[in-house]
């Protein structure tokens, strides 16, 4: 049978990348129903004193099958195995723009961007637009996304991105960040920011941002939508219509002192709290056959009572190959996981 070797990408974070190898096989598995070529086994090999991750099929992969993993998180190079022979396959992952776009923000606290393209895949496998969501767009929703991160990666995919985050500093933040990196890359766009309103009361401020990837597509209409509204998370479905969303992904508090309530600095909810009250919310705005992506701090929230919530909320809960073993250290306080939900 054909052998595969992916060869992972180095990760700033040592921890991370011990990690990297059994969330791959697991992403792997995750694509795997998008294949042509059945996917028999998965394992880890070591040649030549490097870590491989290895992917074992009934045949031999298509052109279409290896532009599909070349989307794997931390996929650096893909090869077939021939014995102990690597030749090397090219790799065409869907990226509408260069990875500075992902890299280039450093502060305490970012999540790994593996982790989230990790996290961003897994939703839209499980979702209705799983085969087509890497080359059409869809419009993807952050609703507790800090300085943008999961944004960045909507627009790597090419994807409208709606993000709702109720600090300030963080809006700011990321307000400074891409519109600087729009200018700096040169591509044609308008950004318009200011107060956020609704019933003539101010929720927070706002930023909506039309962009391209080129001169040739902003002139042609092919224009592509990011809105950033610094509010609480749970007015989302006052700033977006009813089943317009097609995925959900987000990165939920890991800490106890957290909340999306702003009207004082102390943020007294409980990572369940806020998710017992938001996801109903965001359930309302996210299309039938679309799902939802949660990864969380399991020293705060179990599995057991996030399902809860999900299933409470009218979600399914994703189970099998590829969705059952992510859990993984990321600190002495952190150990995350990830529920993804379809509705």
């Amino acid at each position: 049978m054909p052998e595969y070797a992916i060869l992972i990408l180095p990760s700033a974070n040592r921890v991370y990348t011990d990690t990297a190898p059994t969330l791959v096989r697991n992403e792997v598995w995750a694509f795997a129903s998008l294949l042509s070529a059945t996917v028999t086994d998965t394992g880890t090999r070591t040649i030549g004193g490097v870590d491989y991750v290895t992917v074992t099929t009934e045949r031999e992969l298509s052109d279409t099958d290896v532009a599909l993993l070349s989307n794997v998180s931390s996929a650096y190079a893909l090869f077939e195995l021939t014995g102990e022979l690597l030749r090397p396959l090219t790799l065409r992952p869907t990226a509408r723009f260069d990875s500075d776009l992902l890299t280039i923000q450093k502060y305490p606290g970012k999540t790994n961007e593996q982790f989230t393209q990790l996290l961003f895949n897994l939703t839209l496998l499980a979702s209705r637009w799983a085969r087509e969501g890497y080359t059409i767009p869809l419009h993807v929703l952050d609703p507790l996304c800090g300085r943008g991160t999961t944004l960045n990666q909507a627009m790597m995919y090419g994807h409208d991105a709606t993000g709702v985050e109720v600090s300030p500093k963080d809006f700011e933040a990321y307000e400074r960040f891409i519109k600087t990196w729009l200018r700096s890359k040169r591509l044609k766009h308008t950004a318009q920011s200011g107060a956020l309103r609704r019933h003539k009361t101010r929720l927070g401020q706002r930023l909506e941002i039309e962009y391209a990837a080129s001169k040739e597509e902003y002139r042609a209409g092919r224009t592509r939508r990011l809105a950033y509204y610094n509010t609480d998370t749970l007015r989302t479905d006052e700033l977006l219509r009813e089943e317009s969303v097609h995925l959900v992904v987000t990165d939920a508090p890991y800490g106890v002192q957290h909340g999306s309530r702003a009207e004082d600095d102390s943020l007294a909810r409980s990572p369940r709290d806020l998710l017992a009250a938001a996801l109903p919310v965001w359930t309302r705005v996210l299309r039938p056959g679309g799902a939802v992506g949660i990864s969380y701090n399991t020293h705060v929230l179990s599995r057991s009572a996030l399902t809860a919530l999900c299933e409470r909320a009218g979600l399914s809960v994703v189970t099998g190959p590829g969705y059952d073993d992510l859990t993984h250290r990321v600190d002495q306080s952190i150990e995350r996981d990830v529920v993804v939900a379809r509705k």
